[in-house]
């Protein structure tokens, strides 16, 4: 089990350097901090870095250098399969292809995190898996979908689908990649009110990725991916 410490921020980068290639920088960020229940909305052109970023935030990514602190535990030191249960214990990562798994149907993708920690089922406050994973898929209108294969759904409802699995458990910390790219107006103004309701419930910290800019707004802090990132900077002439 992993420790949490509650007087450390949210997010805290220090010196991180990643790449994919030797002497192929993508990241370069000496210093980032995200506080505690914090709605972020991270941008920035494509190519800068955001999904990579994400990446190690969420701790499916590893092997640059400097400390990556997520909830007070510098990831960076742990092994693989610790940083997998780390993710499924206190993240919620809503992915930007969804990485659905396609042999469930969309209940029991909604579901897997609760049947891969303990912990996210715990927090359900006297709820069922199965309650919760309902009452989520109502509020993403997918509720009559939830018996269906993940394969049988359009690319908004798949989207849909990750976003009530990222969800359930009330993880500290959601991180979510382009969440709204494949829904319309209606679809997207519920599923950030389902957004936002569920980390305001539980005091989580939202790191929210997206090229809609008129999204920016209604965040509490905006953070320019250019601006941190010296990999992303043209260089000098």
């Amino acid at each position: 089990m992993s420790t949490i410490h509650a007087d450390a921020p949210a997010i805290r980068l220090a010196d991180v350097r990643f790449g994919y290639r030797p002497g192929q920088q993508v990241l370069d960020i000496p210093a980032l901090e995200i506080a505690r229940g914090a709605r972020v909305f991270l941008y920035g052109p494509s190519g800068s870095g955001k999904t990579t970023l994400l990446g190690l935030i969420a701790g499916v990514l590893a092997g640059g250098t400097g400390r990556v602190e997520v909830l007070g535990t510098d990831l960076a030191r742990l092994g693989g399969s610790a940083r997998d249960a780390f993710r499924a214990q206190h993240l919620g990562y809503i992915f930007q292809m969804f990485n659905l798994i396609p042999y469930l149907s969309v209940r029991d993708n909604i579901l897997l995190p609760t049947r891969l920690d303990a912990q996210r089922a715990a927090r359900l406050r006297g709820q069922s898996p199965a309650q919760a994973a309902t009452e989520l898929a109502e509020g993403l209108d997918i509720l009559s979908l939830l018996d269906q294969p993940v394969t049988e759904l359009s690319v908004g409802q798949q989207q849909r689908v990750a976003a009530a699995r990222a969800l359930i458990g009330y993880p500290e910390l959601v991180v979510a990649d382009e969440p709204t790219s494949a829904l319309d107006a209606d679809r997207r103004e519920a599923f950030l009110r389902l957004l936002f309701a569920s980390c305001e419930r539980v005091g989580a910290t939202l790191v929210f990725v997206s090229h809609d800019q008129a999204l920016a707004p209604l965040f509490s802090q905006r953070v320019s991916l250019p601006d941190i990132n010296r990999a992303a900077r043209p260089a000098a002439a």
